[in-house]
């Protein structure tokens, strides 16, 4: 990536196309003065503005440059520097973030079923804690998406959600790890037993408390860091930007995971005298330094320059009425990933959270056929060596799934992100040759898009899934759990590429065709706030009838809600699963997780029908968008703006897309 202060990259066009000037830029016209009779050349050149003003008077009009307030942004016929190729030190500090707070997630993954069990909650109910995550998905995402789009702030409009929800996050871990100090040190005052059933039922309450309070908090900076995530990385380059954030969730799951099978208490006992206060601790300090990082070396554009967010009625009925309307509205790509993650989530919602358990039921099988009448004491001991062998399980789950991650992008064939017009001096498809091109180029398989490995992803989760009920040892199931991880790299990668893009493509559409549209009258008067009348935004967006669009925050949010509301199904589900088949804890065959992520495995194969209906073709014509990156966007329906399908794109364009993707694991600059 070049500097923040290099020229901007310039763009290559397709063959055949050649520089249009906007329609509406007014040529300037230049008046001479006379040519020195020595030597010949112009002594002076003064450049006149299309109103009269000389640009080398002292008093130019506050209009000319400006409109409501805000300076216009790019110039007409200039690149936007959001829109130049980032290196892989910008991709890896925007995303980075993510990965700490995937260590959050692992630990309540991986962590907090046995937690739950050792305060004393039973299986059933536990399967209703765990809704909790479902049901702020469903609602905090799309509302803090909604807040996020609206926000004005100068130093970005996701930073304030991203740093707000990550101190309630650090603050809910911490409570929820020494919450039986808490509440048995506040009710002993009163002199209350912590053996009491009264306490332990407090404890119980308290925690359950704590663990809606985390996931509504840990939902809040998901949200936010998505959308950042959106609105920072190139058109272009959203495939990879996508990539590399799901590098991260595996780095993070392998962090937590590997965390929660070590022994902590002997190494880390500073930070607490139990296993899960001690994942508490670095999983808060974790998710802080990365957020912080994220924060303060990459830069949002400044939301004030989109001018002043609609004027929504507050309330609960707006909220949903919003989202409906947004709903009916998705664009057609995000629409149907949407419904691939309804049916594909009923079924990843076991798996995440009930594997460690899993595990755990068939490492102590042979352990209480041997010795039925175990203490508590001892059945505490022996769960708690078959969570460490269910987090191990997982261990091989992010490995395989982070391996996925790295590798699997250098053979996917781009399709997501060959919008781009090209590299820096490049003007053809024929400057493209085979030299040009490195060894990474020639891994891609032909026709093996990313597509088509999430649906062979999702049919190797089923596989797996329907396997479970068979196994009966411990590394056999560590096995099926690894296999899965390959499912679980696409899940993070796949969805959030194709959306991504489409949002991306579509915001510099927008954006392109507004900073070519003629300016408002300068008869126009702004508001003492900076921001222009109400009558005066709708000229400018083009009239009050014209629909308006949604941003990333709200689509994102839509999209969580298809991740999230499937869970609430699968929840219900597993409690009445459970509730016919499971066996008091310390009973030996109880096997009643491996039957609820089987039948999750039987929905995720209908989620590879509905893969098999998106498109690989991206939806905007690719030159529409070369203009839009060269800033000579011209209005639709010109002859610039003719559309060509991905079957249709020369092969030469495929090898700008894959060149540009693998040059940016390559940039040792920032």
């Amino acid at each position: 990536m070049t500097s923040p202060s290099a020229g901007p990259l310039r763009r290559a066009r397709p063959a055949g196309d050649k520089p249009q000037s906007p329609s509406n830029e007014l040529p300037k016209r230049t008046s001479n003065v006379p040519q020195d009779g020595t030597n010949g050349h112009t002594r002076e050149e003064r450049t006149v503005d299309p109103d009269g003003i000389n640009e080398q008077s002292p008093l130019l009009s506050p209009v000319s440059n400006e409109r409501d307030g805000f300076i216009d942004g790019p110039a007409a016929g200039a690149v936007d520097v959001h829109q130049a190729t980032k290196s892989i030190w910008y991709l890896i500090l925007l995303t980075m973030s993510i990965g700490g707070l995937q260590i959050a997630w692992s630990v309540e993954m991986s962590a907090g079923s046995p937690y739950l069990l050792s305060l004393g909650l039973s299986k059933s109910l536990m399967a209703l804690v765990w809704i909790a995550g479902p049901l702020s998905g469903t609602l905090v995402q799309p509302y803090i998406g909604m807040l996020s789009d609206q926000c004005r702030i100068s130093w970005g409009k996701r930073k304030p959600f991203m740093l707000g929800g990550t101190v309630a996050t650090m603050l809910s871990l911490m409570i929820l790890g020494w919450t039986r100090e808490i509440v048995g040190g506040f009710l002993g005052i009163f002199g209350a037993s912590v053996e009491s059933q009264g306490v332990k039922l407090c404890i119980i309450v308290t925690a359950v408390l704590w663990v809606y309070i985390l996931d509504f908090a840990i939902n809040t900076v998901q949200a936010a860091i998505r959308a950042f995530i959106v609105d920072c990385a190139p058109t272009h380059q959203q495939e990879v930007a996508n990539s590399m954030a799901s590098r991260f969730v595996g780095f993070g799951n392998i962090i937590g995971y590997m965390a929660g099978y070590a022994n902590l208490t002997k190494t880390f006992w500073w930070l607490g005298d139990s296993q899960f206060k001690e994942l508490c601790a670095i999983a808060s300090i974790s998710l802080f330094a990365t957020v912080v990082a994220t924060c303060l070396l990459i830069r949002e554009r400044d939301p004030r320059l989109e001018g002043p967010p609609p004027k929504d009625k507050a309330g609960v009925l707006p909220f949903f009425r919003k989202i409906f309307t947004s709903i009916k509205r998705l664009p057609p790509q995000t629409r149907k990933v949407c419904e691939v993650q309804f049916f594909a989530w009923i079924g990843f919602f076991p798996m995440l959270f009930y594997t460690s358990s899993f595990i755990g039921e068939i490492y102590a099988e042979p352990f209480l056929e041997r010795n039925p009448h175990m203490t508590p004491e001892e059945l505490d001991e022996l769960y708690e060596r078959a969570t460490r062998e269910g987090t191990f399980a997982l261990l091989i789950f992010a490995i395989t799934s982070l391996a996925t991650n790295v590798f699997l992008p250098f053979f996917i064939m781009p399709t997501y992100d060959n919008q781009t017009a090209g590299i820096e001096g490049s003007s053809s498809d024929g400057e493209y040759e085979e030299e040009q091109k490195s060894w990474l180029d020639y891994l891609v398989i032909p026709g093996f898009t990313l597509r088509r490995a999430w649906m062979f992803s999702q049919m190797l989760f089923t596989g797996s899934m329907l396997c479970t009920v068979f196994v009966r040892t411990v590394a056999a199931a560590t096995v099926l759990i690894g296999l899965v991880g390959i499912t679980w790299a696409l899940t993070l990668w796949a969805p959030w590429a194709i959306i991504s893009a489409e949002i991306s493509r579509r915001d510099e559409l927008r954006r392109g065709q507004r900073q070519q549209s003629p300016s408002p009258s300068r008869e126009h008067i702004a508001s003492l706030d900076g921001y222009s009348s109400d009558e005066n935004r709708e000229h400018e967006v083009g009239g009050a009838g014209e629909e308006e669009e949604d941003q990333a925050g709200v689509i994102l949010g839509i999209h969580n809600m298809a991740i999230a509301a499937p869970q609430i199904i699968a929840t219900v589900v597993s409690s009445i699963i459970f509730r016919i088949f499971q066996k008091p804890r310390g009973t030996p065959g109880d096997h009643s997780m491996a039957i609820v992520m089987a039948l999750g495995g039987l929905t995720v194969m209908i989620s590879a029908w509905f893969i098999h209906l998106i498109r690989d073709d991206p939806s905007v014509p690719k030159d529409i968008m070369s203009a839009i990156e060269d800033g000579e966007c011209s209005r639709p329906g010109t002859s610039h703006s003719r559309s060509r399908s991905h079957e249709q794109l020369p092969r030469a364009s495929l090898e700008r897309a894959t060149l540009v993707r693998n040059q940016s694991f390559g940039g040792m600059e920032y």
